[in-house]
């Protein structure tokens, strides 16, 4: 990890004393997973707002800047927001700039999760502008042959660091961190490096010296960030470094989805067992449990697990909510393909094993689930495909896995050819053993080849 605020972060954790530990979140999550309780602080160019005071409590300002508008090179139409009528600008959801966007009128606001998805759209032609803080503008919009920046500075924004609200003696050891790097220059110095000073921060420090410390850390990241054109060789090298990432980001999905569909199996053949043959409140209960899960957003739940439940005093680490909320997603999707299969075993079956003197329980273990499991997997197997693609939504409750990791390197290298169809790659290889498996399983159980390699045998 790096940037100005990872540099600034490291600096106050040594003047307090307190070593920094990385947390990943969305943008537009972090105050909430700051009162979940996930993490001490929040920083990420959150801006100081009113309705964010109610929420959480915020440092002195570490840095300030304005909203800066881009378009395309070759727009020569826009030179401010107000010739932006009718057009489709892209912002940041839950941002001052989405808001300023908002006030005005007729404008058609198009909210992004990542930044540089949105200047990803302008420099395509899905945008007309882009509307972020300058900081953003200076880093994804400048550098780009295809856009430029166009207009005065819009509004000041002031960056704090957010703290929970119970907290207030680390807001105070912060504030004083923020104060000694003021006035020793070490806060100019991180900015310098980034290419960030400006007049709001020398008006704000009162520090009014010529710049004194060269941009590397920003000359660094143009030569890494793509803009300028690469050879094959250079090209191929930078592939072959992302693939620790995505090893890493493969094992944490291969945990999830392995984990999650095992608790899938076992709850969903349950919840199957109960709605057929349970007492009729069980039955109901449970049939409404599929229903409703079946009937909802995986990402609603999702949500509901790692940050609702909290509130009532359930706390659940992101790994634990993410395999619960895909286990309990698809056991209500396993719980109809097991009824299937147990519905399809002809009725007189049941009605043998029980002339038999077997119970129901009997009956149902030896003779009807052997027969329905063998029919189910098929389908189970793709439920488990399905599954290890919708392990990529777990991002939002914080985890870094596969699909995260593809965001990350896409939108700092601006390659989403290369990064994704390596990531696709990924998913197929994590895939096709467990689709061979199946086939295994499927022509192991089945009885009719089973019989005609004992024929053959014999």
């Amino acid at each position: 990890m790096i940037g100005f605020e990872v540099d600034i972060m490291t600096a106050i954790g040594k003047k307090i004393d307190h070593p920094m530990m990385h947390v990943q979140n969305g943008w537009d999550n972090l105050i909430p997973g700051l009162q979940r309780g996930d993490y001490d602080l929040a920083i990420n160019g959150i801006e100081i707002t009113d309705d964010r005071r109610e929420q959480v409590l915020f440092t002195v300002p570490y840095y300030l800047t304005y909203e800066q508008l881009a378009v395309r090179a070759d727009n020569e139409d826009v030179e401010d927001i107000s010739d932006l009528k009718g057009k489709p600008v892209g912002t940041l959801k839950a941002s001052v700039a989405e808001r300023i966007l908002n006030a005005e009128k007729n404008i058609i606001v198009k909210g992004y999760d990542h930044e540089s998805s949105a200047f990803e759209d302008l420099a395509n032609g899905r945008l007309e502008a882009v509307l972020l803080d300058a900081p953003l503008a200076i880093y994804y919009a400048k550098p780009n042959p295809k856009l430029k920046l166009v207009g005065p500075p819009i509004s000041q924004l002031q960056y704090g660091i957010g703290v929970k609200k119970t907290n207030g003696e680390l807001v105070s050891a912060i504030n004083k961190a923020i104060k000694s790097m003021i006035q020793s220059g070490e806060l100019r110095e991180i900015l310098e490096k980034w290419n960030l000073w400006n007049p709001m921060m020398t008006e704000y420090t009162r520090d009014n010296t010529p710049n004194r410390t060269n941009p590397s850390n920003y000359n660094e990241y143009l030569k890494t960030a793509g803009f300028s054109e690469r050879t094959a060789k250079q090209i191929l090298k930078q592939w072959l470094s992302y693939f620790p990432k995505f090893l890493l980001g493969a094992w944490i999905t291969l945990q999830i989805s392995i984990l999650s569909m095992i608790l899938a199996v076992v709850m969903g053949l349950g919840l199957s067992i109960l709605r057929l043959y349970g007492p009729t409140p069980v039955s109901l209960l449970t049939t409404a449990y599929i229903e409703v899960v079946r009937g909802t957003p995986l990402l609603i739940q999702l949500f509901f697990i790692f940050y609702a439940l909290p509130h009532i005093g359930i706390k659940l680490s992101p790994f634990i909510a993410a395999v619960i909320g895909l286990g309990f997603n698809y056991a209500a999707y396993e719980a109809e393909n097991y009824r299937a299969g147990i519905l399809s075993v002809p009725r007189g079956q049941m009605e043998a094993a029980r002339a038999l003197g077997m119970t129901e329980a009997q009956a149902l273990r030896h003779v009807i689930l052997p027969q329905a499991l063998r029919l189910v997997i098929p389908p189970v197997t793709n439920d488990f495909i399905s599954l290890l693609k919708d392990s990529s939504l777990v991002s939002i409750i914080t985890l870094v896995e596969l699909t995260k990791v593809y965001g990350q390197l896409s939108s700092t290298y601006f390659d989403y050819i290369g990064t994704g169809l390596m990531v696709a790659g990924f998913y197929l290889v994590m895939g096709l053993p467990f689709v061979r498996l199946a086939q295994w399983a499927e022509s192991r159980y089945n009885p009719e080849k089973r019989s005609l390699k004992m024929i053959v045998g014999n």
